[in-house]
Order: C-alpha cells, then structure tokens, then sequence
C-alpha cells in the first residue's frame, strides 16, 4: 500500500507505537511519520505508507496548529503534567487582560530553547536520557521558530485555553512554561491536541480501531490518501513521454521535453511532475540557462 493516512493519535501513545501499529495492521514493513507527537498529546499524526514514506522531508516543514491548556501555579520539570512538580505560585491575583496580554505576546518569530525532556540530541544523546540520568549541565541551543498565530478561547480559574498555529520545530511546552515564568506564577501544559499539520487535519482523520477495521473489511483504500493529493503546495508539470526516461535515470530535462513551462519561473521551485497525468515524483526548477527541471524524488 502506498499513500498516506491521517492517524488521530490517543493521549498514551508516542508516534513510533503508532507507526508500529499501522505496520501490524497493513502487514509492510516500509511506514513512517512526517515529526512527532508527545506521548501525551492527541490529534492529527500523518502516517506515510510505501512510497508515500519518500515524501516525508516535504511534509515536515508545514505549519502546525494546536488546541492548549496551560495550567496556572505549579512548574513541572517537563513543562507538562507528567513531570515532577519543581515550584509552586499563586495565580489568584493575576487580572485576565494580564494573562491575555503574556499569551499573546509570544506570536512574532522568535529563539525558543527546547525543554530539556525532549528527544533532540546534543553530542549523540538524547536530551530526555540526559535528563533522567541527573544531568544538568547541559547545553541547549535556542532554535529560530515562527508563531503566526496565538489567541485565548478560554480561561477558567487557573486554566487556560489557547489555540496557537506555529512553524516546525516549536515547543508548545515551552511556551506554556514561558507564560507562566512571564506571568510570575508557574505554569504547564495540561492538555494539547494537534489541530492540522500541513493539508492534514483533524477533521478528516481516522482511529487506530477505524483503520483496522477498513484493513479487515477490505476498505482501508478510502483511508489512504495518494501521495500527490498532499503535496498540492508545489504546483504541477506536464512532461512528454520523451522526457520521462531522463526524469527517471535523473538527468536534466530540458524546455522541450516540458509541456506547462509558463508558471515556472523561480530558481530552486520544487514542482510535481507528471506524465499522461500520472504522478512520478518531484523535480527542482532551475531558469539559468532556459527552464528546465531535475529529479529530486522519484516516485514511479
């Protein structure tokens, strides 16, 4: 099986126990993820299948939106609910325009230092094994993020609802660590739900049970997604049939050999490619010396 499926993944589970799953279930070996999802965070986890695992590099640079609470008063040494608590604050006398106003403020590109139990790695290891071998002495770079998006939907008392659209690479629990430090109370994230990543959403997902179910009834097709259906960011181009050897061994097509050549006008432009309207990969434009493209990922 080759394409993709959108997994709604449960609280409990980290994204290698649903790969592992979706194995089981379609009985292939070849299926991966486009980036991880916290154990203890729910939604939207593309799951590539067969080919589809080619196009992994392409999704992972997508945007991400997620669903948040944050939880006033207590620090937790994992920015979320499943770490020790590490300090306690008193979030009764802060006004909700404060709390609107610090949640708010962090929307802007920005240097974000990653929480030190997470699964990047600084010299071969990785950073949680660290963590929970008492190593504290280590250094961690900040990293370059982008929040295009962050508004409250609800505060209740010490809780905190927030919806936050954010580039690759962006700790949601740092964020809610640094509200609360901003907020001079502590804070943690208590819930958090992957709302969309990239074309895929929440809205057309499906469970564990539902895919195994399709599998076992022979209708799990109309769960997988093509694999050209999820890069619709990068636009089409029309090869002749005189060009597709070249486009599959990897050389250098040329203008005559394109058929929708107008568009292309952006040195580097990744484009998909098809012939007799059949998909076959992605291809790198360049326009130095005439139009012409070169293979980057072949699919066929």
């Amino acid at each position: 099986m080759d394409g993709i499926v959108n997994i709604l993944k449960p609280t409990g589970m980290t994204s290698h126990d649903v790969v592992s799953r979706v194995r089981r279930i379609f009985g292939q070996k070849k299926v991966g993820h486009t980036g991880t999802l916290d154990p203890n965070a729910a939604g939207v986890l593309p799951i590539c299948l067969g080919k589809g695992t080619k196009v992994s590099e392409f999704l992972l640079g997508s945007r991400k939106k997620y669903r948040v609470e944050l939880t006033l008063g207590t620090q937790t040494d994992t920015y979320d609910s499943f770490g020790q608590i590490t300090g306690k604050g008193d979030p009764s006398g802060i006004k909700k325009e404060d709390i609107i106003a610090a949640v708010e403020s962090f929307e802007g590109e920005q240097m974000q230092v990653p929480p030190i139990y997470s699964a990047l790695k600084v010299n071969g290891k990785k950073l949680y094994e660290l963590a929970r071998k008492g190593v504290s002495d280590v250094e961690i770079k900040a990293r370059k993020i982008h929040i295009y998006d962050i508004y409250i939907v609800s505060i209740e008392g010490s809780r905190v609802m927030f919806d936050v659209e954010c580039s690759k690479g962006t700790y949601v629990r740092s964020i809610c660590s640094d509200i609360g430090e901003k907020l001079g109370c502590g804070a943690y994230m208590s819930f958090l739900l992957r709302v969309f990543s990239g074309p895929f959403n929440i809205e057309n997902t499906v469970t564990l049970e539902e895919l195994q179910k399709a599998v076992e009834e022979g209708n799990s097709e109309s769960m997988v997604m093509e694999v050209d259906s999820v890069l619709m960011e990068y636009q089409p181009v029309e090869i002749n049939r005189g060009a597709l050897k070249s486009f599959v061994n990897g050389a250098i097509i040329y203008s005559k050999g394109i058929i929708s050549k107008k568009a292309l006008q952006t040195e580097g432009e990744i484009v998909r490619v098809y012939c007799d309207s059949k998909f076959y990969g992605l291809a790198a434009v360049s326009i130095e010396n005439g139009t012409t493209l070169k293979c980057c990922k072949l699919l066929a």
